[in-house]
Parts: structure tokens; sequence; C-alpha cells
């Protein structure tokens, strides 16, 4: 997801819940089942700002001795009406925003499913997509236009799931949504049926094949019309389906159109083929900047290439109004993010860091390799290190909003380190065959990237993302000798780094003092550190 907001200076540390800790947890109620399926069906009311539904959802055991319970979540005040299994109907308990539905023993068997219908107001994103539900906006004709957001909250803001990052659906989900007469229902996957109602209203029904993070489902209900496209792609034809409001659609033949097309090769050349071609691939404008909603791409700037709305550029280089940011970043995220999932979403630099990355490596495909290390340099001022990349495991809580620029200058640097570009895309590229459709650690991707890369950085990984100190590089020139050292980081920190001392020979710094013999006296006393490393530089 793209990010406009930052965290509080300062801020105290939110003191997780029991509430926390169910959600985010790998309880004894969830562990024990295996999600397989959604078919999901929602009717929103404008109106009243309402909407009921239902969702099947088959599941396996993997757990013969289990819990009796199985635990559904559903933010309240949505509540759950019913809930059935082989016909029938199935008791169950609420705790808050966790429901408990027991499952007698012999109505199990290796393959299930339940149907669980639910109704009520759900929670409203009044600042979408930072604060997660359901959006009641209007177009500029003042026409009902209504979506949805939940990164960070999750899918149970506006349907019963299982609401775990660590489990996603291995064969997809169903989507069918119930729309009035003259508005146009968009969700993930591909369309495969629309049925007229008797009371004026259409169910669009979609269908994504492959598995999918619960934040990535979502719907659209607005004035749409759609533009497709074929794409030459790695693995053959990809259908290319923009679905824009009606007053827009010349916007989207101008702009959205080739900004994805130029955007889709450099990103298939640098991470592998798209990873959905069984699913195809939409961008949909939303009532909101953008997210990356598996195959459904949301996208709401302004048809102008920037790093905002306004066509500006955050790196205050030049280099961010060469593209348009959301469609870039929210793209990038099919391959980090949906293709590629972190399994807690304290891990969520996995995908906010190589989303960035993918910004940066456009701009070089674009206008040369120098032009991205510039405006990945421009970037280092907005990191804040107001708390560790990582957040804490187990209660869903995200890190710092650092996870998009942090995490990004640390993946960055390794590729400055590797100075090996086609290594490089070996990495990214085998990370996205190797792990496809996984969810997985920062552990996972750390141990993947040192063992392809033959150079251990554990190292960087632990300084960077996981305290807030900025590692400073101290120097000092005596006798014709360059002393430096690494200060304020761990006590094991080492990285290779460059300066502007030679073009070729690098640097090896730890917390020891080291010395090297210089003679460019000038050079040494205006030393200046390599754009492509996240230091800080002192001379004692």
């Amino acid at each position: 997801m793209f990010c406009l907001v930052y965290a509080q200076e300062n801020a105290a540390p939110h003191i997780p819940t029991k509430q926390d800790t169910l959600n985010g947890s790998i309880t004894p109620e969830r562990i024990w089942w295996d999600i397989q399926h959604y078919d999901l069906t929602i009717k929103p009311d404008y109106n009243t700002k309402t909407i009921s539904g239902k969702n099947t959802i088959e599941y396996n055991i993997v757990n013969k001795n289990h819990s009796d319970l199985m635990q559904i979540d559903l933010v309240a005040p949505l509540k759950i009406d019913s809930i059935f299994q082989r016909g029938k109907k199935i008791n169950y308990t609420q705790n808050e925003n966790i429901w408990y539905a027991k499952l007698p023993k012999n109505l199990l068997s290796k393959k299930n499913q339940i149907t669980v219908y639910y109704s009520g107001k759900p929670t409203e994103s009044i600042k979408p997509p930072w604060d997660g539900g359901l959006v009641w906006s209007k177009d500029s004709l003042n026409r009902p236009w209504i979506s949805v957001a939940c990164q960070y909250k999750g899918a149970s803001l506006w349907f019963p799931c299982k609401n775990a990052l660590y489990d996603e659906p291995d064969k997809g989900a169903r989507i069918n949504v119930i729309a009035p007469e003259g508005l146009m229902a968009v969700s993930n996957g591909r369309l495969q049926s629309k049925i007229k109602n008797s009371d004026n209203t259409s169910t669009y029904s979609w269908e994504v094949k492959n598995p999918i993070n619960h934040y990535g489902i979502t719907f659209y209900i607005g004035n749409y019309v759609n533009l497709n496209e074929s794409y030459n792609g790695e693995k053959g034809k990809l259908s290319m389906d923009y679905w824009v409001l009606d007053y827009n659609k010349q916007k989207a033949k101008n702009h959205m159109i080739p900004e994805v097309n130029i955007t889709m090769k450099s990103l298939e050349s640098w991470f592998g083929p798209y990873p959905f071609y069984e699913d195809g691939f939409k961008m949909v404008e939303a009532p909101y900047i953008g997210m990356e909603h598996q195959s459904a791409i949301a996208y709401g700037s302004s048809y102008k290439k920037g790093t905002n709305k306004k066509g500006g550029d955050i790196s205050n280089t030049g280099w961010g109004k060469k593209t348009d940011k959301i469609i870039v970043h929210e793209i990038a995220h099919e391959w980090f993010g949906n293709n590629i999932t972190a399994n807690d979403i304290a891990d969520r630099w996995i995908q906010e860091g190589f989303a960035g990355l993918a910004e940066e490596l456009v701009i070089a495909d674009l206008c040369g390799k120098q032009a991205g290390n510039e405006f990945m340099n421009g970037r280092f001022r907005t990191i804040e290190n107001d708390k560790p990349v990582i957040g804490r495991y187990g209660i869903n809580e995200d890190g710092s909003n650092d996870n998009y620029v942090k995490g990004w200058s640390v993946m960055h640097m390794i590729k400055a380190i590797l100075n090996d570009d086609h290594k490089f895309k070996e990495i990214l590229r085998g990370l996205n065959f190797d792990l496809h459709n996984k969810v997985v650690s920062s552990a996972e991707i750390e141990t993947y990237i040192n063992k392809k890369s033959g150079i251990d950085f554990t190292n960087l990984f632990d300084q960077y993302l996981r305290t807030v100190n900025v590692p400073v590089f101290e120097y000092n020139y005596k006798n014709e000798e360059l002393n430096y050292r690494y200060s304020n980081c761990n006590d094991n920190f080492s990285m290779p780094i460059k300066t502007n001392l030679t073009k070729e020979n690098w640097l090896h710094p730890t917390t020891s003092w080291q010395s090297i013999k210089v003679e460019n006296t000038n050079t040494t006393q205006n030393l200046r550190l390599d754009i492509n490393f996240y230091l800080k530089l002192s001379k004692p």
C-alpha cells in the first residue's frame, strides 16, 4: 500500500489486549483447520450504510485432536445471524470481535464447509485506506461509489473469515456482489456471471483461482466502464482490464494504460512473470489513493506522473516525476504482498520495502541506474526511525511506517554491495519462483537472500530492521592514514561501503577502529559516503 501517514513521535507503545492476541496469534481454535476456499456474497445498502451477506468457508482438518470450537473473526457492530453445516444449524458464542462455532464431531469429515450468515453496519473508513472499513463515497457527479480497504485491521471488518495472514484460501475465492441496477460491481479475478434480480439489483460473480490474502479480497461498486487490452508478457498473453469511472475513460487511455504497460515490462524483468495470469490483471478506479487488491488493484490518484496527486516528487530529485508512483507501487505488490505475503503484519516490510524498491527499478529502467540511485538517496531523509521496522509478533501489530522506505533501503544497500545487477535480479526472480503463493516471515526472506547471494547480510538486516539506530561512520585523518569505524550500532554490525576515497576499492568497517594508507589529503578531508548507503557521517 502507498503511505502518506507518519507515526507520532514518542508515542507510547500500545499495550496488547486479549483481543489483540486472539486476532493476531495462532489460537487453538484456528490451528486445527486450513482454509481452502471462500464463497462470499455481499449486498451493500448505500442509503443505510449497512451490509448483509454470507460466506461459505471450505476447509480441511489438519489436526485430528483439535478443539471443538472454530474461531471466526467478524468485527462489531457486524454480527453473525446464523451458521449452518450440512443443513444443520450450528451453535456459536461471541467474544467481542471473535466468534466461536461449536462443530459437532459427527458432522466433520476430511473436507468440510460451513456457511456463515451475517449483517449489520460495518466500520466506516473515514480516511481510506489508512483506517480500514467500508468506503461510502460519491464520484464527482454525486453518484454512489462504494469500496472497501482493510489492510491494517483485516478483512473481518466486512466479512466473517479467518482473519489471519498465515492462512490463505488455497483454492481462491468467489465474490458475489449485489449492486443496484445501473451500477457495476467489480471484484478479484474474472467475471463469471451477471444475474438480474427481481428487486432491481444485479449479482456480479467474480472468481479468483489463486490463493489470496484476506485484505486482498475486495469489491468496488460505481459507474464503471471497461477498457480491455492484451499484454504480451513472459508467460504469453495477459488480459489487462481497466475499470474506470465513465468520465475518466479518455484519461485512462492517455495515461493509465501506457504507464501500466511500462511498469509491467520492467517488473516482469526484475521480479519474474506476473504471478496471476490465470486471474488476469485489473486496475480499478477507487475512492481513495490506492491499494494492492490482488488482480483488482485500486487506483485513486490523479492520472498524472509523480509521487503524489499533485504530480510532485517526494524525493526532491525530479526523478519521481518520471512515473506514476501509485501505479508502480501497487502493481509491485502483486509480486511482494500478494504472491509473497508476510505471515504476520509485523513483517510488512517484506511487502512495502520491495514495492519501494520497484519504484526505483522502474525509474532506473527508464532513466538510467544513476537516476534510480539518486531517487533512493532522496528518500533517505523521509525515514523517521521512530520505532523498529519489524513490529511485535502475534498481536496483529504493524511496525513503523519506515517499513516502506527503510525496508526499501535495506534491499537497495544489498543491491549496491552485490554490485551485480544480474545476480540481484536472479535473487528477486528466485524469490517469486521459489516462494510462489507462499506466506513467509522476515527470517525466511533474510535466509533466502543470504543463501542465494553468497553473502551473510544478517548484521545488516538486524541493524536496520530491528533497531532505530542509524550507524555512524566515524573517521579521522592522521599521518596519511584514514582511521574509521562504525558507532551508534549493534556491537557486531559490519557492512562494506564505498566512499569518494577511491572508485574501485571498498572499505569494510566494523565497530573497531581500522586504518588505511591514503595519499590524497584533500579527498579525505572532505570524505563523502557513496549515495547508496543509509549512514551518518562524523569526523570527531
